[in-house]
């Protein structure tokens, strides 16, 4: 068998960059910057080094506090190996979006997390491979448009652009980023120091539903919050679905408000009110369509169900998220200010 002559200078570094805009997800960011320097403790070499470029250059300032300071990302300039988006706010044309097309053409990856992927998923015409994002977007997302090619994997590749779903599978994904360049116990002395009990593949599906964190509940709890996630739509009446569950009505109450301090029809109730005000703010899909899609039938049994659990309105809970529908939006208002 071949083997490769030993090196006899030191590894390459590999430079990451972490675009980040004002409202950036911090735990996607210290996932980052984490899991590369635990790499390079493990590594006992600073193997790989990261900075921080940002359209509005400077301290910015992310959703939960932290503050980094960023250098201007130029479009066709400074490139490093690796580009990293993490969450947060984007807008309809982000302003990374030029510079991963650049990096695209150069054959160098770029990773979009939850956010970025679900922006990116919008503003793109059928990609030519898979992609995913968050699972909280997912749904929207196939309610809302013609998404072929989404699935709900922690991450998808398609020429050249990783999307995924970020959050708390970020510092997995970096791992699978870096581990051509690991040996298999460093690997794994790299999840220890993370405290990783398992380090998931790319392909694997992402725990979408409460009810997919099994070790949190009872069996019967789990298999009827299942039930009820995969009947949003088409809710079961009580009696079916605790006959589905193999418990009679009043145990299963009496489970519901041990674990949740909630009757399990109300707690059926949130979960379809969380639903549609995933489809209120994510959509623009019209209320009639989202009240039969979260089982609530009418457009006033929605209205009351989501102000009763958000203290809003749909109306309201809508227009707090501005969407620009007309490409020259933007102008008018710049000419009415006397800009330009």
């Amino acid at each position: 068998m071949d083997r490769k002559p030993a090196s006899t200078g030191p590894a390459p570094r590999r430079a990451f960059e972490v675009f980040v805009a004002r409202g950036f997800s911090a735990l996607e960011v210290a996932s980052v910057t984490h899991t590369l320097a635990e790499a390079n403790d493990t590594l006992a070499e600073e193997r790989f080094s990261w900075r921080f470029v940002s359209d509005t250059p400077g301290r910015v300032r992310g959703a939960g506090g932290l503050t980094v300071r960023a250098e201007p990302a130029i479009d066709d300039y400074g490139f490093s190996d690796v580009m990293i988006v993490v969450g947060g706010p984007h807008g309809d044309k982000p302003a990374w979006l030029r510079r991963a097309r650049a990096m695209q053409r150069l054959g160098r990856p770029v990773v979009l997390l939850s956010d970025a992927a679900t922006t990116y998923i919008k503003s793109t015409t059928s990609p030519a491979g898979a992609v995913t994002t968050h699972w909280r977007d997912i749904s929207a997302l196939q309610e809302s448009g013609y998404h072929p090619n989404l699935s709900t994997r922690f991450s998808e590749v398609s020429d050249g652009i990783i999307t995924a779903a970020g959050a708390g599978a970020t510092a997995e994904l970096l791992i699978g980023l870096i581990a051509s360049e690991l040996s298999a116990p460093q690997i794994a002395e790299l999840g220890n120091r993370l405290l990783l009990h398992t380090i998931r593949k790319s392909d694997a599906e992402q725990p979408k539903d409460i009810a997919d964190n099994e070790g949190l509940f009872d069996v019967h709890v789990t298999q009827a919050i299942r039930l009820m996630e995969d009947t949003i739509a088409d809710p079961m009446p009580m009696a079916e679905l605790t006959a589905q569950v193999g418990l009679s009505t009043r145990h299963l109450e009496r489970v519901f408000r041990k674990v949740f301090d909630d009757s399990p029809a109300r707690f059926y109730k949130k979960l379809r009110a969380k639903r549609a005000r995933t489809m209120i703010e994510e959509t623009l899909m019209p209320m009639v369509e989202i009240a039969v899609a979260t089982g609530f039938g009418s457009v006033n049994t929605l209205a009351k169900a989501v102000k009763d659990e958000y203290g809003m309105t749909p109306s309201k809970m809508r227009a707090r998220r501005r969407i620009n529908l007309l490409a020259f939006d933007d102008d008018n208002k710049r000419d009415a200010s006397g800009d330009g």
